[in-house]
């Protein structure tokens, strides 16, 4: 494991690296709060809610107590949170391999986590097996969005793809397609009753029809009907200390019968007390502006330290899209460094933005293109820097059969670790509303 963090060492000396053990412990005299995770990917979510990681130091305030240990002047550890993955399932393998590489220093082990489609969990499940762990005490799933995203075919609830991936056959049960798996991550809330649930999807998914509507009801039956579901809130990673346009739809639930009375009764309300909201305030001033806010974090303060491929001895810094430039379509514009990156997306081809452009092709970095440096997409660690996801994150693994294209798949698809990060907080603040 020490080849993938010593990955980091475009950004990070030996001496800076954190120490993984040291930094480990959770919140003295509390227990740990267990997570179901589905859809898990490569673990943007997971990694998020559970904390301990490499994050940009400017997407927290310099005397923030989520910083374990300050590393240098652009990268922090953050502490460890109360929440720790008991089960993780995701159908790519390539997001397995990259789940495993990394969360094995934490001590999650390969066993844990399912390749198995949800569906076929919750049916063996249903036929008696014991699938999932016991005492669950949060479910998170960041359902399959391709079905809703305003960049694809929108087809919603009627997908032409089966719960495995695979391309829907004609005599599939329309419930076992890939744009209704948010029913089926509402039946392992049935079966393991967590306090709380956090679901995700695109912003796309709150402008198809009533479509939002049906799965915020959806999930509310679960259990039967015996969760709060709140209304679902867009936000936009900006505002969290993340340089990326990437905004995602969340739904949170809550047990009914496990609230103390008065939190039930707020909630039933839809949270107009600010104690009651589970959803965390903005940290930085992007989609809203006031004083108190900090300033957005851009893509040149994860990136300005990077060594140019082939300089670097990151296996995720030395590969990048070849696609060339077009004169339209997605992904033919250059970042800006003053600025937050464009949402990375689930791609490896002509959509990848470029980290910059030659000058026939509207290149803006003069800087750059007087030293000389070429015309050239964002490579996967670029992509996954941009999504917070920590600079010793494995992402390019040969002999793992881990490679760029899966490398940009599963980043393109993750959560923003920093985002999660600030969630797992909120509902650590928000753990006292349940009776105990």
């Amino acid at each position: 494991m020490r080849q993938y963090i010593r990955t980091a060492s475009d950004l990070l000396s030996d001496d800076q690296m954190p120490d993984y053990q040291e930094t480990q412990a959770p919140p003295s005299g509390k227990r740990k709060l267990r997570v179901l995770s589905l859809f898990s990917g490569c673990g943007g979510m997971d990694l998020g809610l559970e904390g301990g990681f490499i994050a940009p130091r400017k997407s927290f305030p310099k005397d923030s107590k989520s910083i374990a240990k300050v590393l240098d002047d652009d990268w922090v550890m953050l502490r460890r949170t109360r929440l720790e993955t008991v089960f993780a399932n995701d159908i790519l393998p390539e997001a397995a391999t990259a789940w495993k590489a990394y969360m094995s220093r934490y001590g999650r082990g390969g066993e844990i986590y399912s390749t198995e489609s949800v569906v076929n969990l919750v049916k063996r499940h249903a036929a008696g097996e014991q699938v999932f762990p016991a005492d669950v005490d949060i479910v998170t799933g960041g359902f399959p969005c391709q079905d809703f995203s305003l960049a694809g075919k929108r087809m919603g609830f009627n997908s032409g793809k089966s719960h495995d991936g695979k391309r829907r056959t004609d005599d599939e049960p329309s419930e076992e397609t890939r744009g209704k798996l948010y029913f089926w991550m509402k039946q392992v809330i049935d079966a393991t009753r967590p306090k709380v649930f956090i679901a995700e999807n695109v912003k796309g998914l709150v402008s198809l029809g009533d479509v939002k509507e049906i799965i915020q009801r959806d999930f509310a039956s679960a259990g039967n009907d015996g969760y709060v579901v709140l209304t679902p809130r867009v936000l936009h990673a900006a505002d969290y200390g993340v340089p990326e346009n990437r905004e995602r739809v969340i739904f949170i639930g809550l047990r009914r019968d496990a609230l103390r009375p008065e939190a039930l009764k707020a909630l039933e309300g839809d949270a107009d007390d600010a104690f009651y909201d589970p959803y965390p305030a903005p940290s930085h001033a992007y989609t809203k502006q006031d004083d108190s806010l900090l300033p957005p974090v851009t893509t040149d303060d994860v990136l300005h330290s990077l060594r140019e491929p082939g300089e670097s001895v990151d296996p995720a810094q030395n590969v990048f899209s070849k696609a060339k430039y077009l004169p339209k379509g997605q992904g033919q514009t250059e970042i800006r460094k003053d600025g937050i990156g464009p949402t990375i997306r689930s791609e490896h081809h002509g959509n990848i933005e470029f980290r910059r452009l030659a000058a026939e092709h509207g290149g803006r970095h003069a800087d750059e293109l007087a030293a000389g440096l070429a015309e050239r997409r964002l490579t996967p660690r670029e992509c996954a820097l941009i999504q917070t996801f920590p600079p010793d994150y494995p992402f390019i693994i040969p002999e793992r059969r881990l490679s760029s294209t899966g490398a940009y798949k599963v980043i393109g698809n993750a959560v923003p670790p920093v985002l999660a990060f600030k969630i797992a907080e909120r509902i650590e603040e928000f753990w006292e509303v349940f009776e105990f």
